[in-house]
Formats: C-alpha cells, structure tokens, sequence
C-alpha cells in the first residue's frame, strides 16, 4: 500500500492487522530513507538505529516468507521512502496499491510535524511515479483508495477493495483494539498519537484549519498529482 503522510495509513495497516490471515509491516524503508536524506525528522536517529537500513536486505525481506506463516503480507508504505536509485523491478511480484488524500487536509496536518514540507516529502510525485510504472507493466489500473471514501464509507470501501484485489472480506477489518502494536515503527510516538486512541475507522470531518499563504503554490502543485490519481479512484 503506496501511501504519503498524514493519511489513514496507520489506520488501514490496524485494519489489515486484525485479519487473522495477515502479518503487517510499517514503513520498511523508512531507515534507509533517513539514512540517505539526512533529514531532520522526529527520532531520526533512534529509527536509524533500529530498522534496517539496507534497501536491498528490505526488498528481500519484502519479497520472502511471509511471517508467522500467514497469507496474506499487508506492507504500509511511504512512496516517498522509495528513492530514486532503488531498484523498481520488485514491485511486479507484489500487489500494488495506492491511498491518497486530499492535499489540503494533508497539508494541513503534516506541516505540524515538517513546518516546511517539499513537495517530495508529500509522496504525491513518488504515488504517481509508481502508480505509471506499475500499470505500464501489469496493463491494468492498480487499485487506489481515496481516504475521505474509506472514512465515509469504510464497509463498503473496504468490501470493494478486496474484491478489486481478491481477498474475501472480513469484519474483522472494521475495528481494532486501541494501543500501540509490535509491529508499529519506533517513530510510532511521534506519529501515532490518534490512531493508537482509535478502535475503527473514524467519521469524515472537514478540517477547519488554513493553510499559510506561502504553501498555497505547494499545495496547487500537490492538486495537479492527486488528480492524477484520483480520477482512477475505486468507487468514483
């Protein structure tokens, strides 16, 4: 699941979580991503330390037994941690899948963790860099969840998503318990702080919140990839 910040992201990875035919990763790539870049993020050095920094070794692990003998191997991704010299091949022997959001929503909220984000560090070239390759290769539209979809209609969002991908459907997927998870990242507090009060998929709500003038070009730029995507939506 190719994702950018400040999505439902960490939500839908609770939601997978609780299949019990699923194992779930978070953000596999996330070290070496720090590592490269040498940007200043929250835990930076403590994410370093303790996840693999190794793309290579990542994309093996990716690509191996799925632990805990389950079937299912539902990876949380950050397109934006896919950086440009890292090998693409890989993605053709996984399901490719895609979660936007709504750039002003996003902006909005991630600029209270980055205050002046790139658009490269909202992951939206990197979604549709990726979402072209795929589709090139597999000659078919990969499956994109709409975030504000899921929130307003999470069963049948969720229902459609499964068949799109062919997996049954199970309840289970609707609600989790609140907490943290062994499997979250160690920049999970940091980040996580709403999901981990959560136990579902929480209602759609506007946010109130402005944008300061100085990002509005960063945002007209965030528009013109998101509907890209958007146009391709499941259930548009």
């Amino acid at each position: 699941m190719w994702s950018g910040p400040r999505n439902i992201s960490t939500a839908m990875m609770r939601s997978w979580g609780q299949r019990p035919d699923t194992y779930v990763c978070d953000e596999p790539f996330y070290a070496h991503y720090l590592e490269v870049t040498g940007l200043d993020h929250p835990g930076a050095a403590e994410v370093i330390a303790q996840h693999e920094t190794d793309w290579r070794n990542v994309i093996q692990t990716l690509l191996g037994d799925i632990p805990e003998s389950k079937s299912i191997f539902y990876q949380k991704h950050m397109a934006h941690h896919l950086l440009p010299d890292m090998d693409r091949g890989w993605l053709l022997d996984v399901e490719n899948c895609f979660l936007i959001r709504d750039p002003y929503e996003m902006l909005t909220s991630l600029t209270k963790n980055i205050p002046e984000p790139r658009i490269e560090d909202t992951g939206l070239p990197q979604q549709v860099e990726i979402f072209h390759y795929v589709s090139a290769h597999i000659g078919r539209t990969p499956p994109i969840l709409d975030a504000k979809d899921v929130l307003t209609r999470p069963r049948e969002m969720l229902q459609l998503f499964c068949q799109k991908i062919g997996v049954p459907f199970r309840d289970e997927m609707l609600s989790w318990p609140a907490g943290p998870r062994a499997t979250d990242g160690v920049w999970a507090r940091h980040w996580y702080h709403a999901v981990e009060r959560s136990t579902e998929f929480q209602p759609y709500r506007p946010k109130s919140e402005q944008l300061p003038d100085h990002l509005l070009d960063l945002y007209e730029c965030c528009s013109e990839y998101y509907n890209q995507l958007y146009a391709d939506r499941l259930g548009g």
